[in-house]
């Protein structure tokens, strides 16, 4: 993951950009939250709900995707617009064009992009010059959408977020970034258990803390797995080798091996507990067999979810503005 200091957008709320979540307001995450859930009523009775007839959305990845690409695609023209996959190796950029000539360009094209790159500053920089909402599908410093899509999950088993306690353990990467912010933002309680070197990005674990004074919220970070899961509501992890890392592969499987989510930890949880993994997952890794396919994962409800926030999130960046005319 990335350890370079953390630069927040320059845009607040949901008035263009989708990068991070520690600049949304509460209000604008809990009507997404709300959005999302009755997006997903209306799917699962039948109701259709083009909100976005001739919008155009873009997606922009420079790094593989299952969950990312199909919801998002699948999404737009469930809402009754229209998704292209554009594969950074295809277009000009990988022939030395720049990001800013790109995005210009884009903008007369689409709607909206949605972009899943490495260096988070790479986003921020397609967030300043586009003229269109940049959403963040991925980067290495955060996993915004991911994130949201986690909370609905929460939300929808427990009834509530706010004094939940989410444990996360592994490797402290861009989803563990999010989950922070997500639970800062949301009064909740957030226990990370990752080893030395391996903890979450500090410039936004100390930006949360100072969320967490206005929202109640607590953030603790530590070394040990079973303090962090101890009487938890959630229980995450996610793998230890992230896109980009395979080099460090033998290291981190020796390093991350006291942090697998496996029975014996799981104990350590509140019997309720969930277990929550935002996929793909390596069994027999950072999480076992057992725990991963067993009575209290939620894995597949996370992943369904990504599908009702990712449209609840097309519908507020897009859904009040007249369609392109042609």
């Amino acid at each position: 993951m990335s350890r370079r200091p953390h630069r927040s957008s320059s845009r607040a709320g949901l008035g263009k950009d989708f990068l991070e979540l520690l600049s949304i307001p509460v209000a604008e995450l809990t009507g997404l939250l709300r959005l999302a859930a009755q997006l997903k009523v209306k799917q699962r009775r039948g109701v259709s709900h083009p909100l976005l007839q001739g919008r155009m959305l873009g997606l922009l990845f420079q790094k593989p995707s299952t969950r990312t690409r199909v919801s998002f695609e699948a999404g737009m023209n469930q809402l009754g617009g229209q998704a292209m996959v554009l594969p950074m190796g295809d277009i000009q950029l990988s022939r030395g064009e720049s990001v800013a000539d790109t995005a210009h360009v884009l903008s007369r094209y689409l709607d909206a992009i949605v972009l899943r790159t490495f260096d988070h500053a790479i986003a921020e920089e397609w967030a300043r010059e586009a003229s269109i909402p940049v959403i963040n599908g991925l980067t290495d410093l955060n996993h915004p959408c991911q994130a949201l899509s986690d909370l609905l999950t929460i939300q929808e088993k427990k009834r509530r977020l706010k004094g939940i306690k989410i444990a996360y353990v592994g490797d402290g990467n861009n989803v563990t970034n999010s989950l922070i912010e997500a639970a800062a933002k949301m009064g909740m309680t957030i226990a990370v258990g990752c080893p030395p070197g391996y903890q979450p990005d500090r410039g936004i674990v100390d930006r949360a803390r100072e969320e967490a004074r206005q929202t109640g919220a607590v953030i603790e970070i530590g070394a040990d797995p079973f303090v962090a899961v101890k009487d938890a509501d959630v229980v995450y992890t996610d793998v230890w080798i992230s896109m980009g890392q395979e080099r460090e592969q033998a290291k981190r499987l020796k390093i991350l091996a006291p942090y697998q989510l496996n029975a014996r930890l799981l104990k350590c949880a509140k019997p309720d507990a969930l277990v929550m993994h935002c996929l793909p997952a390596h069994r027999g890794e950072e999480i076992s067999a057992e725990v991963l396919d067993g009575p209290q994962s939620v894995v597949f409800d996370q992943a369904e979810n990504r599908l009702h926030m990712q449209k609840a999130i097309l519908v507020r960046l897009l859904g009040k503005k007249p369609a392109r005319s042609t």
